[in-house]
């Protein structure tokens, strides 16, 4: 019986350990953690109930305030929309940097960390809550900081890296973005130039990945890879500097004469526009507008010649006319042979010798070359003459027949000029210049047959 009692007391003195290390010990030490993890913080609040910021540099205050959540503006030192990415990553840095040691309070050595004259000072509001941060010198390490916290007058030496808060400027929290858009959600894009337009839509609205197709000045199929390369660049069109309202806009505005573009954009949410102009190349000065009353935007005048192409820049340059699986049948001449491929049930076959085996990877490589096979430079705006560039009696001429029997697709390729071929196709209307690589990649007869093996032998 005294076993049992004295097993039963252990247990009821285990019990009572554990309520206490449960009840007592765990809950002050996870104090203590949680009181030297605030006392590492910058900051009292999360960055999440943050809605106004203050920045004063030498150059002035700057004052920024979250209207809807992710979306901050500048209210001073004038109305402007900011930098949002800016913005959160100042916001950002002030709420992961954290003190690595804490000095005596304030006092007469305010000089010797760089903080009697702050390069920066910035005020954090969060609803009731404020706190302001004076930036000095570089700490010991590399990407440390000394800085004064009005909360509780301390110098403390911090983790604040100095190129997110050194060298700010009203210019880095602006909205540099002249428009803002995701490729998906255009419906179509309006290229206006002096004497003509092009008008690019979107065929696959909704869908992962947008389809273009040419709708003006003519209906045809668009350069994918182009068109996807002008939405890239809009995207990325910034302005190098702001001309506010005011004297100076005024006076440059008086230049902006012609526009060498206008650019519209055509989304469900709104349309945008942007215009861009050269009043004087030989000073390489480019400036675009996005309203009429609004600011001036200085940009890289680089963009005005990557935003300024023609038609046969956008347009589908593959030659032939049809995709490679669109082609029932491909008649291939060149002045050493002659042969037509056929596909049927799903293979190529030779249509004079049907009953011999096709190599099927080396006809699809080929034909998919040939379907593929993309002009690289416009020689002349009409098909002819023709004779001057060899394509009266072709090097190589190919002739698609899709899959309703009707003629469909023609590549003919003719003399070399310099690095290229001239060439002409059914897809575009002119004389162009192709690479010369398909020449050599027409397999002859004998390389597209193999030998069947219970086939008869059949001779060439």
């Amino acid at each position: 019986m005294s076993r049992y009692l004295s097993t039963l007391l252990m247990l009821v003195i285990l019990a009572g350990l554990g309520g206490y290390l449960y009840l007592v010990e765990f809950p002050a030490k996870q104090q203590e953690e949680k009181r030297e993890i605030e006392q590492k913080q910058l900051l009292s609040f999360p960055e999440t109930t943050i809605t106004e910021l203050s920045i004063t540099t030498a150059q002035g205050l700057i004052t920024f305030k979250q209207g809807a959540p992710g979306k901050w503006s500048i209210i001073a030192p004038l109305q402007a929309d900011a930098d949002t990415r800016e913005v959160q990553a100042l916001i950002r840095a002030l709420v992961t940097g954290t003190v690595t040691r804490t000095l005596d309070k304030q006092s007469s050595t305010l000089a010797a960390f760089g903080l009697e004259e702050p390069v920066t000072t910035l005020t954090i509001r969060a609803g009731g809550q404020q706190e302001t941060l004076s930036i000095g010198d570089s700490g010991p390490l590399s990407n440390t900081l000394y800085a004064l916290r009005a909360s509780d007058q301390r110098v403390v030496l911090t983790t604040l890296a100095p190129k997110d808060f050194i060298n700010k400027s009203l210019m880095t929290f602006r909205r540099k973005e002249l428009l803002r858009f995701t490729q998906n959600d255009v419906d179509r894009v309006r290229l206006t130039y002096p004497t003509t337009e092009i008008v690019i839509a979107n065929a696959a609205k909704g869908q992962p990945r947008p389809a273009w197709k040419i709708t003006y000045p003519v209906e045809a199929e668009a350069d994918q890879n182009e068109v996807r390369s002008l939405m890239f660049r809009l995207e990325d069109l910034k302005a190098l500097g702001i001309i506010d309202p005011g004297p100076e806009r005024d006076t440059v505005a008086t230049t902006l004469t012609t526009q060498k573009v206008k650019i519209t954009l055509y989304t469900a949410g709104g349309d945008q526009s942007v215009r861009l102009y050269q009043p004087d190349p030989q000073s390489g000065e480019a400036i675009a507008q996005t309203t009429s009353e609004g600011p001036l935007y200085r940009i890289n005048p680089v963009l005005i010649k990557d935003l300024t192409r023609d038609l046969f820049n956008f347009q589908d340059k593959r030659l032939l006319g049809l995709d490679s699986t669109e082609i029932a049948m491909l008649s291939v001449k060149t002045r050493g042979q002659q042969y037509v491929l056929i596909h049927q049930n799903g293979e190529w076959v030779l249509e004079d010798q049907p009953m011999m085996k096709v190599t099927q990877e080396a006809a699809d490589l080929f034909v998919s070359r040939v379907a593929n096979l993309p002009a690289e430079e416009r020689v002349l705006k009409q098909s002819s003459p023709l004779a001057p560039y060899g394509l009266l009696a072709p090097s190589a001429e190919f002739v698609a027949t899709g899959k309703d029997g009707k003629t469909v697709g023609k590549l003919t390729l003719g003399n070399r000029g310099g690095d290229l071929l001239y060439a002409t196709g059914q897809r575009l209307h002119g004389v162009f210049q192709v690479r010369p690589d398909l020449l050599t990649q027409i397999p002859s007869r004998t390389e597209l047959l193999t030998q069947a093996k219970d086939g008869p032998e059949t001779k060439r």
